[in-house]
């Protein structure tokens, strides 16, 4: 599986899309969807109150929070034995940014739409 692809730009760099590729896995599921809703709406929340939320086995709701916290999607704070997890705000901004948006568009569009006024994207120097 081919993981870097040349950008098609005067710049000929590539762009290393394996990064990408685990944060959208993570994204690609509707409970983890949920779990980034719920901490986005109540901050900071330890796994315990999350399994109250979701009426969840902590086994279960801490399966889902490692595949976002490997994803850099969110924040673990560790307190005695209890582990509280908070949104990586930087890191969704970033994915949801029009940074991303310029890799998928064509260089030609580049210039009018939202990435004219964006630095290039990571990797791409």
């Amino acid at each position: 599986m081919l993981k870097e692809l040349p950008l098609l730009n005067e710049s000929n760099a590539s762009v290393d899309f394996s990064a990408y590729e685990s944060k959208f896995k993570a994204l690609a599921d509707q409970k983890r969807l949920q779990i980034m809703y719920e901490l986005t709406q109540r901050g900071n929340i330890c796994v315990c109150d999350l399994c109250e939320v979701f009426e969840m086995p902590q086994s279960k709701i801490s399966y889902h929070l490692k595949i976002l916290l490997d994803a850099g999607l969110i924040k673990r704070e560790t307190r005695g034995t209890w582990s509280y997890y908070e949104l990586n705000q930087q890191e969704v901004n970033r994915l949801l940014s029009p940074e991303l948006c310029c890799i998928f568009r064509r260089s030609d569009d580049r210039q009018t739409e939202c990435c004219s006024s964006n630095p290039k994207p990571e990797g791409s120097e």
